[in-house]
């Protein structure tokens, strides 16, 4: 009996970003038996296109745990070998959608980490659009992954303030340490039989308030000028840094460039000018108007040039009143 119960404890993990590597090795660390770690092939990536291993294959392979990529997950194959492995649990940390074939595999079923507060934000990118709708808190959700995308039972949850400053990228860095706690937390209620899931109630939500974070695009990057200073700083911050907001400058000339903004600071402050008007005293300031103020550009990066602060940047690029942002 002893071995059986043993058995029935083993964990296939499901990640492949740097977001997941703290749950994986928080599971391991806790003595957790993760039996097999899935995650997405090598790919190229960069200017060189080399090829690079997933950050959660590299976590893996430092910690001696088998390692799957598989191109699909509906391989029969890759289904054959979960199967084989007899998880009791599948525990899933920033992967792809699953075929059902797959979460229906383990006894005690597949369990998803989710950055925040479900039902609230629920799809691709929730830390980004929880800070781009100017969210002083959010959170991670556990719950059983079902056949619609992060609709399932909430097993548990953590929530956290976000700070009036903190970017898109600060707030993932708190957040993967917070989820690996949640993770381990969620892994021993589920072995000790202590879940009360709860299916994810909309009924007192308006559907209005029901806030969605759909996949970003490029039209999601570009900074419109025309809203209000608050809401175009609050996008700065929840694409910071990456996929990162951008603008076009329009230069006298009809010349356009794109430009990246890493960060940037509001200046609250009634004024007369269009939206989208440069100011700048070609040394160390450049800031664009917009209804409510201005936001001054600190952290830049022009297409084809390196990333780079406004005093460094300006001596260079010679911008004055005439430019405008698009």
């Amino acid at each position: 009996m002893a071995g059986i119960f043993f058995m029935s404890r083993k964990i296939v993990f499901m990640g492949t970003p740097e977001f997941a590597v703290p749950s994986l090795q928080a599971l391991v660390e806790k003595g957790f038996q993760v039996e097999a770690v899935v995650t997405a092939p090598d790919r190229p990536a960069g200017r060189g296109l080399k090829i690079h291993a997933p950050a959660v294959k590299s976590a893996a392979l430092s910690m001696r745990l088998p390692v799957l990529q598989p191109d699909k997950l509906d391989d029969a194959g890759f289904i054959r070998i979960l199967t084989d492995i007899q998880p009791a649990l599948i525990m899933v940390v920033a992967f792809r959608k699953l075929p059902e074939q797959i979460w229906q595999i383990p006894r005690w079923g597949t369990v998803n980490l989710h950055a925040s507060l479900l039902p609230q934000f629920r799809g691709a990118a929730p830390i980004n659009w929880a800070i781009m709708h100017g969210e002083t808190k959010t959170g991670l959700t556990t719950f059983y992954i079902n056949d619609r995308i992060d609709t399932g039972d909430i097993i548990s949850a953590a929530e956290t303030s976000i700070g009036s400053n903190e970017t898109a990228g600060q707030l993932h860095d708190r957040l993967k340490l917070i989820g690996a706690d949640l993770v381990c937390q969620t892994a021993s209620m589920i072995f000790d039989g202590k879940v009360h899931a709860q299916p994810q109630d909309l009924s007192m939500l308006d559907p209005s308030q029901l806030k969605k974070a759909p996949k970003i695009t490029d039209t999601t990057c570009r900074i419109d000028w025309q809203k209000d200073l608050h809401e175009i700083y609050n996008r700065v911050r929840g694409l910071s840094p990456y996929p990162t907001a951008y603008t076009m400058l329009l230069a006298p000339d009809g010349q356009t460039f794109r430009m990246k903004v890493f960060f940037a600071r509001p200046i609250c402050q009634e004024h007369t000018e269009k939206p989208g008007q440069v100011i700048s005293d070609g040394r160390c300031l450049l800031r664009i108007t917009s209804p409510g103020g201005y936001l001054d550009l600190i952290d830049i990066q022009l297409d084809s040039r390196k990333r780079m602060d406004i005093a460094t940047f300006l001596p260079g690029f010679h911008i004055d009143g005439t430019w405008r942002a698009l």
